[in-house]
């Protein structure tokens, strides 16, 4: 059965850095696309940012521009997602998602907090 992990989440202070990490059991995610989302209390499940099977990187919202950057470790079968600068807004639980076989796959989520 194919199950996705995050980890890395924590609680951090405003304007700190969090690095998560996504990896997967019976295959590794050095091609094939993966997302990660965000949602926080209340509100829907967002996508952040996504990796293309070919490495192509996009972001959604302004909000993590130039903060978040996704990254793959094509050895280690790992997708990440680096977290500078972050702010209250950004307290959420962040999964990542993957699709394949025409079903998606998502981990159970890491939480992120930030608060002073």
């Amino acid at each position: 059965q194919v199950q996705l992990v995050e980890s890395g989440g924590g609680l951090v202070q405003p304007g700190e850095s969090l690095r998560l990490s996504c990896t997967a059991s019976v295959f590794t995610l050095d091609h094939i696309a993966v997302a990660w989302y965000r949602q926080a209390p209340g509100k829907h499940r967002d996508p952040v940012a996504v990796i293309g099977l070919d490495g192509r990187l996009a972001y959604f919202g302004d909000s993590v521009q130039g903060r978040f950057t996704i990254s793959r470790d094509n050895a280690k079968g790992t997708v990440y997602l680096q977290m500078n600068s972050l702010k209250a807004e950004d307290t959420a639980v962040y999964y990542c998602m993957t699709h394949l076989g025409g079903s998606d796959y998502w981990g159970q989520g890491t939480q992120v907090t930030v608060s002073s």
